[in-house]
């Protein structure tokens, strides 16, 4: 029986390109040799004959679409999500609240322009000067624009009405609340402060180590609370703040592990991780760490340890700190730090800064921590052994005869067991 199969087009396709180009070349070579024979012999041709050559089918561009990238430096401007005139109560609304906008920054403006003449009395003039602060933010707290880059990321923070939608966003959406949540869950507060409020954002960042090759990837967002392996913070994590303070202030960074083991006293003991004191932190300016003033030193939590929670502060000062860089070099001077005794010494706010806090156990990077930063023998935990109520009776001549006893009985019984049986 014959059997048909039907060639797809694309074979078609080609094949019928095949035989177009064969016939044209043969049309070519024709037409080349009657040229040639038309030609005087007294002039030879001396170039060679060309080959035909394929440029092969085009290659599509891609036409999907690549996001630019965005950030304070290189903006992305808000659009309208309808066109204009497609909705005429979305246009009416956007005029409705650009005027409102303009009507509030002209109020605004006069009122500054009677504080900077004098012409308000003094009793009343503080009042006034905040007046014209909360004029400034309702100003353009409703333009979409606005609202548009606080949501994203791309708020100019020197100006008041982005410092107060990003401070309400950090408090209204849930970062506050979750961070305070794990600090009181967590036993953060009371153990390594009494109370602590803090009054402005601090982000943590470590590399997300791959466990296969130890390469580190991306810098990733640490939570609150979160596990965190101990080789991704074998560097200094990187620290973000999100100040809403105009005026520079200074604070002091330190970084404690409250569960270190203190054996002498069946207890825990705290140790200094970083210190960093005299950090000047204004709004419109990242964090800038300077050189370090006592040098970081990576998590090492011991093996045979619970987990540790490694608490990272952020106190306002009241007054510059001088302590010597020289103080806690030694791993023995770290020991054993007490941080509300330092507070009270150097007069640290509590009811300010910010703070953050992860968790790390122990691993394989733990111990090479312990040969290489530290240079000591790592110790070693595990829980002490149930006593033995019965441990003097084993030792004596009558314990041991008893037990004899009972193990020839149960061989006679299982011996009579087998003969039964049988």
């Amino acid at each position: 029986m014959l059997a048909l199969r039907r060639v797809r087009p694309a074979v078609a396709r080609s094949l019928a390109r095949a035989n177009s180009t064969a016939a044209s070349t043969a049309l070519a070579a024709t037409a080349s040799a009657s040229d040639a024979s038309a030609a005087p012999a007294s002039a030879p041709t001396t170039d060679a004959p060309t080959a035909t050559e394929t440029r092969g089918r085009k290659k599509r561009r891609s036409t999907h679409p690549h996001r630019p990238a965005v950030s304070v430096d290189s903006p992305k401007e808000w659009s309208r999500p309808v066109a204009k005139g497609l909705l005429p109560a979305y246009d009416l609304a956007l005029q409705v609240i650009r005027e409102d906008a303009r009507a509030v920054q002209a109020e605004e403006a006069t009122l500054r322009a009677k504080l900077a003449e004098g012409a308000v009395p003094e009793d009343v003039r503080e009042k006034e000067e905040k007046r014209a602060d909360i004029l400034a933010v309702m100003g353009k707290i409703n333009l979409p624009d606005v609202r548009w880059k606080a949501a994203n990321g791309m708020a100019d923070m020197s100006e008041p009405v982005y410092r107060h939608l990003v401070e309400k966003k950090w408090r209204s959406d849930g970062p506050l609340d979750l961070l305070m949540e794990r600090l009181h869950q967590m036993n953060v507060i009371p153990d390594v402060l009494p109370d602590f409020h803090p009054s402005f954002d601090m982000r943590l960042t470590a590399p997300d180590m791959n466990a296969a090759t130890h390469r580190a990837g991306r810098w990733k967002n640490v939570e609150p609370g979160s596990f965190v392996p101990v080789i991704s913070t074998r560097k200094q994590p990187r620290l973000y703040t999100t100040v809403f303070h105009t005026e520079p202030q200074q604070y002091t960074l330190m970084m404690v592990d409250p569960d270190v083991p203190d054996e002498d006293n069946a207890s825990f003991t705290t140790f200094l991780h970083w210190l960093q004191p005299n950090l000047t932190l204004p709004a419109a300016q990242p964090l800038n760490l300077p050189t370090a003033h006592t040098v970081y030193v990576p998590p090492h939590p011991a093996k045979g340890t619970p987990y540790h929670r490694y608490v990272v502060l952020l106190l306002p000062q009241t007054r510059e700190i001088k302590v010597s860089g020289d103080a806690f070099r030694s791993y023995d001077a770290r020991l054993n730090f007490d941080v509300r005794s330092f507070v009270e010494e150097h007069e640290l706010r509590t009811d300010g800064g910010a703070a953050h806090m992860f968790r790390a156990v122990w691993d394989e990077e733990s111990s090479n921590i312990w040969k290489q930063v530290i240079k000591k023998e790592m110790p070693r935990y595990g829980y002490i052994p149930r006593p033995d109520p019965y441990a003097e009776t084993r030792k004596e001549k009558k314990f041991a005869a008893m037990v004899g006893r009972l193990a020839s009985g149960a061989r006679a019984g299982a011996g009579k067991k087998v003969a039964q049986e049988a």
